[in-house]
């Protein structure tokens, strides 16, 4: 990097915090724009369960297990961050898939262990109902995910970022370059741009000229008050997974991502809850505190937008669903192309130019 680079971030949620940090720490001058508290919006709603599980095809895995192995290295330059490595129980496909997902994914080199009802038991002694056969990942983990937020921003600011409140009206354009940002009727000049607000990114992109194809599907997860320690990791059951917080909350939804509220989402999180209470032996004095609805940023093709927007220069986009999981890469990854211009190879299929093929 030839010179110090200024650099807006809009967004406080995971990615955002994480590019950040890894900015700062790189030289960078930073500036946060955050429309909300640090953990931005679909952060907190989030079930942060960082894995690298089924359904995607091995690029994406790839990805994944390399974010996977980056919050190892994250966590051990910010040890502040609540990261755990609890594992997770998963039965919650058809057996034959459930067999096709672990014969895939050990053949990719992921740690499945199949395990049968007494090992289920050793694992998770609470649950009421044990699965004949489950699927048993134990490099799986969760990070709390709006600490993370905070004490990845606190320490950028260390490092000399600036974190302002404030909502981005528009970017700022000049001879087909995006040369700043305006917000709350003040304006910031910067050699380059990341937006990284989620749902809100589309809206800030089109100013710009910059269209982003993303869907918001609503995902609703209960929360108990705080409780004694019931789970010891994450459980993936049918139509119910959960997972109990590093405060001891149990949070759960029909799905990771938060099922569907329904007409009644006040009735739903109670019917859920319910549900929750039974698969647990000892939850009795379980009481539900709040429900959540998260609207997850999800590029309709379902993988991550990371990149710069071709036609325009100046501004960097970092637009996914699976922020939890995909963070400190994408915080690493964005960091490099940005200020050295290198991009990763395994961002090859991630580009925005896709959706125009």
């Amino acid at each position: 990097m030839s010179a110090v680079k200024q650099v807006v971030v809009i967004g406080a949620g995971i990615i955002g915090a994480s590019i950040a940090w890894h900015l700062a720490k790189a030289g960078a001058r930073v500036t946060v724009i955050a429309e909300s508290a640090a953990g931005g919006v679909a952060t907190p709603n989030s079930f942060a369960w960082i894995n690298a599980s089924w359904g995607n095809p091995e690029p994406y895995f790839r990805l994944r297990t390399r974010a996977m192995a980056e919050w190892t290295r994250l966590a051990n330059d910010v040890p502040a961050i609540p990261l755990a490595w609890c594992g997770g129980l998963c039965w919650d496909l058809p057996a034959d898939r459930l067999e096709a997902y672990a014969a895939e994914h050990s053949a990719w080199g992921y740690g499945i262990e199949r395990v049968g009802r007494e090992q289920v038991a050793r694992i998770e002694p609470n649950l009421t109902e044990l699965p004949d056969f489950a699927l048993h990942v134990a490099g799986e983990g969760v990070a709390e995910p709006v600490a993370t937020a905070k004490v990845l921003l606190a320490d950028a600011e260390q490092g000399g970022a600036k974190i302002v409140s404030g909502t981005v009206t528009a970017l700022v354009l000049f001879n087909g370059k995006v040369t700043g940002v305006e917000f709350s009727g003040q304006r910031i000049v910067a050699d380059e741009v990341v937006i990284a607000a989620g749902t809100g990114a589309p809206a800030i992109a089109a100013t710009a000229g910059i269209k982003l194809q993303i869907e918001t599907p609503p995902g609703l997860i209960v929360h108990s008050r705080p409780y004694k320690k019931l789970l010891n990791g994450l459980v993936h059951a049918e139509k119910l997974h959960m997972r109990q917080t590093a405060e001891g909350r149990i949070i759960a939804g029909s799905d990771f991502a938060g099922g569907n509220p329904g007409d009644d989402p006040e009735a739903t999180a109670r019917e859920l809850f319910a549900v929750m209470k039974v698969a647990l032996r000892g939850a009795d004095g379980l009481e539900l505190d709040f429900h959540t609805i998260g609207y997850r940023p999800t590029p309709i093709d379902g993988f991550p937008i990371i990149g710069r927007a071709e036609g325009t220069d100046g501004v960097y986009i970092a637009v996914m669903h699976s922020g939890i999981t995909l963070a400190p890469a994408v915080g690493l990854f964005a960091t490099q192309e940005i200020l050295d211009g290198e991009r990763d190879p395994l961002l090859a299929p991630y580009g925005l130019s896709r959706f125009a093929q």
